[in-house]
């Protein structure tokens, strides 16, 4: 598959690239939320978290902790959000996995909101009960 990632991979696309190794990369995103916003990415390129296996995954959250304590003690941020989504409903808009590390400010105009529903502790059982780990 042909994404930007793939193509900044392949060096035709510049990107200021923070580290790579043969399973995983990190880059500065050229969209900086704050300075030092950088995304953590598989080297292949895994459409979604759900599409890579649990050492793949394990592997690029290693790589996001390195990162972002990387990131706290080079911008020195009041806070750090990981995100990583999956698919167009979930706010995925590059098809090829990653993470964003994003260092945050009180104010720094960036919101992340969604309505609250409060279902009731029945409801959450039901819930929880129908999550089987594989």
């Amino acid at each position: 598959m042909d994404t930007v990632f793939t193509r900044i991979l392949a060096g035709d696309i510049p990107a200021a690239i923070v580290y790579r190794d043969e399973r995983a990369f990190a880059f500065m995103d050229a969209g900086q939320l704050n300075p030092g916003h950088v995304l953590v990415a598989p080297c292949h390129p895994y459409p979604t978290l759900l599409d890579m296996d649990q050492d793949m995954a394990a592997d690029l959250m290693r790589l996001a902790w390195r990162v972002a304590r990387a990131v706290q003690d080079a911008f020195h941020p009041e806070g750090l959000t990981l995100l990583q989504a999956n698919r167009p409903a979930g706010w995925q808009t590059v098809p090829h996995a990653h993470i964003h590390v994003l260092p945050r400010y009180e104010n720094d105009g960036v919101g992340l909101v969604w309505p609250r529903k409060d279902p009731g502790i029945d409801v959450l059982r039901d819930y929880a009960a129908r999550i089987v780990l594989r």
